[in-house]
């Protein structure tokens, strides 16, 4: 057992769980952020590498992590944005014929701490009980671990979308083979991931954007269609969002996801709220209203759209039926549609897919109309 170095894991109540360090280290010892945990069977890279886990702790509910290894192909972003890992067991050694390399080295690469041997099953059941709330791991004492947790501002009330978002646009190829002409569709970078880039360029040639750039920008780019993304954190805290969203409703048919769902909302009128401990996995069931449909689908957000304070002209399409939240969105008088959860499932089922083919049809009616 040589080689080991002992580290605890101190939440913000003082609860205290003792495991090992894995990943990269921190120089102090201390690595903090709010614990949540996420119930996916795999899919152990695109989660790390997904955006909207800034400021977050992410507890593995599957005991058994990096048995795969890791590929490039997997990465969701340019680099992982979440604080840190929490697991039970770290794999010895790696088996799959696209790794090209194991979990280990790819957390100490791209500078994620992390902390293995932990008992995740009390882990989360604790969150489960008492909400996600702040923490903080590794080799330092207890003492000043749970000072750091105490001090760990959490999500709520930050803008964590100004950390994520590209610096610059960029361009996402057309990769349609069906013969069709490719529509253009802007993407608002909220915090994207790049198995989303890979749906809409199946029908369109996707031009990513900062999440500041202007409404007038866009509509300059005569864009078939705007698409809002994923991302993390408060929505309310999201400077500007809601104004530049409101500059686009009714001039290009728009389609949002997770926290573009959330921000979609905020901009027609809505409020959201903090969920407990959040939905965070690859097996929320959900209802599609129309039709009664039960999609089983990938989620990874902490808010919610309020019930009550969405408007006349908006109708709720989906629901969560773990909860009852609102997880999907329809304007009645203009383009836009929104889902809380995530169509494109990297990692997570692939029930909810026809979403896409419904923004390309969206985007063929519109410009029929026009």
């Amino acid at each position: 057992m040589s080689g080991i170095e002992e580290a605890l894991l101190v939440l913000a109540d003082g609860t205290v769980f003792e495991g090992e360090a894995i990943g990269a280290r921190r120089d102090d010892g201390v690595t903090s952020g709010e614990v949540v945990f996420n119930t996916a069977l795999t899919g152990y890279q695109e989660i790390i590498t997904d955006p909207s886990y800034a400021g977050q702790l992410i507890t593995f509910t599957y005991p058994h992590i990096g048995n795969y290894g890791v590929t490039s192909f997997d990465d969701e972003s340019r680099r992982p944005f979440t604080r840190g890992i929490i697991i039970r067991d770290m794999a010895r050694r790696r088996s799959n014929w696209r790794a090209e390399g194991d979990l280990e080295s790819f957390l100490q690469k791209a500078g994620v701490p992390g902390i293995a041997g932990i008992d995740t099953r009390r882990l989360t059941r604790h969150i489960r009980d008492l909400g996600a709330m702040p923490g903080a791991f590794g080799t330092a004492s207890e003492s000043a671990l749970l000072a750091a947790a105490k001090a760990e501002h959490g999500t709520s009330g930050i803008d964590l979308v100004s950390s994520v978002t590209c610096a610059s646009p960029y361009e996402f190829a057309f990769t349609g083979t069906d013969g069709r002409t490719p529509k253009r569709v802007v993407a608002y970078d909220f915090g994207i991931k790049t198995t989303i880039l890979r749906h809409l360029s199946g029908i369109a040639t996707v031009e990513v954007v900062p999440a500041d750039t202007p409404a007038s920008e866009v509509l300059a780019r005569n864009p078939d269609g705007v698409f809002l993304s994923n991302g993390p954190g408060d929505p309310a805290a999201v400077v500007g969002a809601p104004q530049i969203i409101d500059g686009l409703l009714g001039e290009v048919p728009i389609f949002g996801i997770c926290l573009g769902h959330q921000l979609l909302a905020t901009a027609l009128g809505a409020e959201t709220y903090k969920l407990p401990f959040g939905h965070h996995g690859g097996n929320h069931p959900v209802c599609r209203l129309e039709t009664g449909t039960v999609e089983i689908t990938s989620q990874n957000h902490n808010y919610a759209v309020d019930d009550g304070s969405i408007g006349p002209k908006v109708e709720v399409t989906h629901r969560n039926l773990n909860d009852g939240v609102v997880e999907g969105l329809r304007c009645l008088d203009i383009p836009a549609f929104s889902v809380q959860y995530h169509p494109e499932a990297g990692p997570g089922p692939h029930d909810a897919a026809y979403l896409f083919t419904m923004f390309d049809e969206l985007m063929d009616s519109v410009k029929g109309t026009n």
